[in-house]
């Protein structure tokens, strides 16, 4: 399947939302701790040969590249998360020098997640290590909202698949927060482990229910109608797990990375709830994505600077 190389170390992968076959990837130099990023928008051939993947287009950044987000509205505009505390528009169908589109300069630490609303579709989430989520408009130079509560760094801010104004927050201060954008605060608080959560994400097919990723290894999955315990732990990984991400197209499939380097799938409905394993990544992995156009197709990045598109259930290094 495609394996796609990068220069630097990667940090994200999303697929487009638009075209199947199109990703875009966030990276960072020196496993993001000094240097720069780099952007990259990179296209699947849509048949077997020499070059299995294209770059569109690349974007460089004075500091790493920790996140992105296609927007949902627009096939050509991007959303990044940066290092230096900015956030960046870019627009595809734009010439490289009218790139960034804007940049926004309101966190005061490195930026760590973004997450474009899919059913309101005009706005977006940062998370930052500043503590805080913004929210913003891509018509407006400043954000719309501020949302301060968390205690620590906030590494993940979703948006909720059904409703347009709920979205959930995890942080390092042990918690997931829900919030409504039309209340002051947050609207609950959920002690979800004991040690920091690196990641959260909205089952796509029950918008109650939740999952969380720490840094104690595993994955809990959350009804917030009844948060006393998790209805799910799913334990397998053995090192903090970096990202989660419920599927598409399957209610209860979810996907993971982890600093163990690799790769999971899980049905949190079922006992044996591992129902994949990939071992391909020779760093820590710490981007994932789950296609919304091709079911079972997905992708994965790492600290070893590579990019793999695969089908579930085949071997991502596969040819």
């Amino acid at each position: 399947m495609p394996v796609f190389k990068t220069p630097f170390n990667g940090y994200s992968v999303k697929f487009s939302p638009f075209y199947e076959s199109r990703l875009a990837v966030a990276t960072s130099q020196n496993f993001g701790i000094l240097g720069n990023g780099r952007l990259h928008v990179i296209d699947l051939s849509p048949s077997p040969g020499p070059t299995p993947v294209t770059e569109l287009i690349s974007f460089d950044t004075a500091d790493g590249v920790y996140d992105l987000a296609w927007s949902e509205s627009h096939d050509s505009l991007l959303v990044a998360a940066i290092a230096d505390g900015s956030v960046k528009l870019y627009d595809l169908a734009l010439p490289p020098a009218s790139n960034p589109l804007r940049s926004l300069h309101e966190h005061t630490r490195e930026v760590s997640s973004a997450d474009y609303n899919p059913t309101r579709r005009d706005s977006f989430l940062t998370a930052s290590w500043d503590d805080t989520v913004k929210l913003w408009t891509v018509d407006r130079p400043a954000s719309v909202r501020t949302f301060k509560e968390h205690a620590y760094c906030v590494y993940s801010a979703v948006w909720n698949p059904r409703h347009a104004d709920v979205f959930a927050s995890a942080s390092g201060d042990c918690t997931a927060r829900i919030w409504d954008v039309r209340e002051p605060g947050s609207t609950m608080i959920i002690p979800a482990h004991e040690f920091e959560i690196l990641s959260c994400d909205w089952n796509k097919y029950d918008d109650c229910v939740i999952a969380t990723a720490s840094v104690d290894k595993s994955i809990k999955v959350w009804d917030v109608r009844s948060i006393r315990a998790p209805i799910s732990v799913l334990n397998g990984h053995g090192y903090a797990v970096r990202k989660v991400k419920f599927s598409p197209h399957r209610q209860s499939l979810m996907m993971s990375c982890s600093y163990d380097m690799s790769v999971c799938l899980w049905d949190y409905m079922v006992e044996d709830a591992l129902v994949g394993r990939y071992d391909h990544h020779s760093e820590f992995a710490v981007g994932i994505d789950m296609s919304v156009l091709v079911e079972g197709l997905l992708a994965s990045t790492g600290w070893d600077e590579l990019v793999y598109v695969w089908q579930h259930g085949t071997d991502p290094r596969a040819p």
